[in-house]
């Protein structure tokens, strides 16, 4: 079998860097990265990646940076980790600085020419773990995936690195839940002589969507599904709108539902149930449960006969569609004056729902079901 390889950084990724001279040379600067121990420790046991550790570190040995300054410390950040069980297999230091352009400095891949076109590594499944876009750079470079320790990919310049990154975020906890587990993605298209309808999702997402089925109403309501629910969501949507909304609304819900049940894949370390909240004049509940059963308890009425351009009879069939198609069970319950209130908080609590039902926890990755299978 390949070897995987997981390339870290180390200031900024294994230790916080500090924030004024970027140099660690003193054990008053040093402070480890949060969770980082725990996760890593976790990786190393769980997966069979090879730990390399790739740092740039400007003008060691000279002046300006005296080696008896640095390896005392990174020295113990090395024993610090070896005492929790975690060993690096490489380490590489880059001692140039960033005017010197050596082949080297990251992200060039100087240092990592035994890992290219070596037979032995996997580097389309390695990953380079960092905190700066030459980070990411590094990964293209190698032909590895990348994973950002910042909270989003607003300082990757280019598609090409924002394609190449799969995870941005400051919390080591998501990061070990991402090499574990993987992510959870699906993509779905359904093509009818009525709806031709595409869906893409990512349940781990930041809740950014682009949807468009030609309904604005029903577009606002499927937004509040990424928004609330931390969902990445793509909805395409061409329907006979010509005839009326029923088709496009139901094929929307179809679709969507047929998402939810692929990305859950094996629905193990999920919390598998979810929600209440209040909107103004209305409170809006909803629970779920993921168990593989499709149900719809509704209770909820509308005195108008639109709201928007959306039939208010199309929301029972809207879910009722999508919780067939989701193998879940849906009770949703809606009380108020306000009709645009009343179906806003549902979706609202149906996202909310959702994103408490597929918190998944990697430490306790199990069926949640006595039976052992959901």
């Amino acid at each position: 079998m390949k070897k995987q390889v997981l390339f870290i950084d180390r200031d900024g990724t294994l230790v916080i860097e500090p924030p004024i001279d970027y140099q660690l040379d003193s054990f008053n600067k040093l402070e480890f990265y949060p969770k980082v121990f725990r996760n890593l420790y976790f990786i190393r046991q769980k997966m069979d990646f090879e730990f390399a550790m790739v740092t740039n570190q400007d003008g060691l040995g000279t002046a300006s940076f005296p080696e008896d300054t640095f390896y005392p410390v990174h020295n113990f950040i090395l024993k610090t980790f070896e005492q929790e069980g975690i060993t690096f297999d490489q380490i590489f230091i880059d001692r140039s600085f960033p005017e010197d352009n050596a082949p080297t400095r990251k992200p060039r891949t100087g240092m990592l020419t035994q890992y290219l076109d070596n037979p032995d590594y996997d580097l389309a499944h390695s990953f380079v773990i960092g905190d700066r876009a030459t980070d990411v750079e590094l990964a293209l470079n190698l032909g590895c995936k990348a994973i950002l320790l910042q909270n989003d990919k607003s300082l990757l310049t280019s598609p090409e690195l924002q394609s190449v990154c799969v995870l941005a975020t400051t919390d080591w906890d998501k990061i070990a839940e991402y090499l574990f587990a993987q992510e959870r993605t699906a993509e779905v298209r359904r093509t009818t002589h009525e709806t031709d309808i595409y869906i893409r999702m990512n349940l781990d997402g930041e809740g950014k969507c682009n949807i468009s089925t030609g309904l604005k109403f029903f577009d606002h309501m499927l937004e509040q599904i990424a928004k609330h629910g931390k969902i990445d969501l793509t909805i395409q949507a061409q329907g006979d709108l010509e005839v009326d909304e029923h088709h496009t609304i139901e094929d929307t819900a179809i679709v969507l539902g047929e998402c939810l049940y692929k990305a859950l894949g094996s629905k193990r370390g999920i919390e598998r149930y979810g929600y209440c909240l209040p909107m103004d004049d209305c409170l809006c509940q909803v629970a779920l449960d993921f168990g593989g059963r499709a149900w719809l308890v509704w209770d909820a009425t509308f005195k108008r006969e639109k709201i928007g351009e959306m039939p208010t009879e199309m929301f029972l069939h809207f879910f009722k569609s999508l919780s067939d198609a989701a193998h879940m069970n849906l009770h949703i319950q809606a009380k108020g004056e306000n009709e645009h209130h009343k179906i806003e908080g549902i979706f609202k609590a149906f996202a909310r729902s959702i994103r408490a039902a597929v918190r998944r926890d990697i430490y306790h990755y199990e069926i949640p079901s006595s039976k052992g299978s959901l």
